[in-house]
Order: structure tokens, then sequence, then C-alpha cells
């Protein structure tokens, strides 16, 4: 998407938990979505920003990720997610993801393994240190370092504890996070509004 075909969106923002629920059980879903497209259209939308959707287990509202290339069982199924994309699209609807890339969730699996030992693989996927190096508060209260006993280090999350942050100095993480974003483009997904904090 140009610069320019910014100006000729008129988007429409969704939460998904809150937005519609088409089978009554509380939360918000795809299927809900879909059903207001037509609603949507009338309205004069050619744009929905979805808020995150992602697998998550929900300590900050989607907000932390544990599997960047699935959808939470709560809002349906991939497959739901790509009928959602179609349904848009037929109806001359773009569709913007969010996505945030700041960090992960501490239930995603290369946290999982980060935390176990320096050593480890993933180990230099998030930010550590020995001690605490400043008094940085995280934006949840508190101080942004938390401690991780199987490794004897302080871990950064700018956000809530189950938050840490990713190390975008380290090439791989750039890497895994540019597939990602493919992973969704080649999907359907017409942007990405990626936030790193």
């Amino acid at each position: 998407m140009n610069r320019k075909s910014y100006y000729d969106l008129i988007v429409y923002q969704i939460y998904p938990r809150s937005f519609y629920d088409a089978n009554g059980d509380g939360i918000g879903d795809i299927n809900g979505i879909i059903q207001k497209l037509d609603y949507l259209k009338d309205l004069g939308v050619n744009a929905v920003w979805l808020c995150p959707c992602y697998k998550s287990p929900n300590c900050d509202n989607g907000y932390d990720i544990s599997d960047y290339r699935d959808i939470a069982e709560e809002f349906g199924t991939l497959e739901e997610w790509k009928k959602m994309v179609a349904e848009m699209h037929a109806r001359g609807i773009k569709l913007i993801m969010d996505f945030v890339g700041n960090h992960t969730s501490s239930e995603h699996k290369w946290f999982k393994e980060a935390r176990r030992s320096k050593d480890n693989y993933y180990h230099d996927y998030y930010i550590w240190r020995d001690s605490i190096p400043n008094d940085w508060q995280s934006e949840f209260g508190g101080t942004a370092w938390e401690f991780n006993p199987k490794t004897n280090e302080y871990y950064l999350h700018s956000f809530a504890i189950a938050q840490p942050d990713l190390n975008w100095e380290n090439e791989n993480v750039r890497r895994e996070m540019q597939n990602i974003i493919d992973y969704w483009v080649d999907l359907g997904v017409d942007e990405l509004s990626v936030r790193r904090a």
C-alpha cells in the first residue's frame, strides 16, 4: 500500500473481544466480524484495523503474544480468519493487522527456552543483565527488570512481567519478525501496523 493510498482510507478499528459475539459465549470473535462486514461497508468503511487476535494467555488483552502464526482460540480458527479476509476483500475492505514486535509473552516458546540457560539458542532473543542496571520503570508500574533464577539474570520488560522485551540488536530476531510479517502478508493482510513499543 503506497503512502498516497492511506489518504483514501476510512478505517474502522476493531478490538475483537468486544466487537461482536457470534456464538454467544460472551467474547467477540472472527465470525462476529464477518457478520458485521456489510454493516461496515454501508458505513463507508474501506479498511479495518484489527487489534491483536494472535494466540495469547491474555496477561495484557492479547498484546502478550505466545504464537505469532495462529489465532487465539476464543476468537476462532485460522480458517475462519482466512474466510474473514476473503469476505473483506470481496467488499473492497482492506485489512490492517496490529502487530506487536517489541515483546512476546513469557509463554512464547522462544522465552521458555531463553530463560532455561545462558547457552540456549534463544537466550539472546531477549535483553538480559547480571544485575539491575538502571531505575527504568515498567509501563505497568514497578521496575522494568525481573529476576530469572535459572540463569541468575534479570530480563527487561517494558510492560508486564509476562511481556519480556525482544532484543532487536539480534539479527535472528529481526529475521524471525520479517518471516512472521511475510507469513501474514502471504495470507492476505494488506498492511501490518508494526509496533516496537
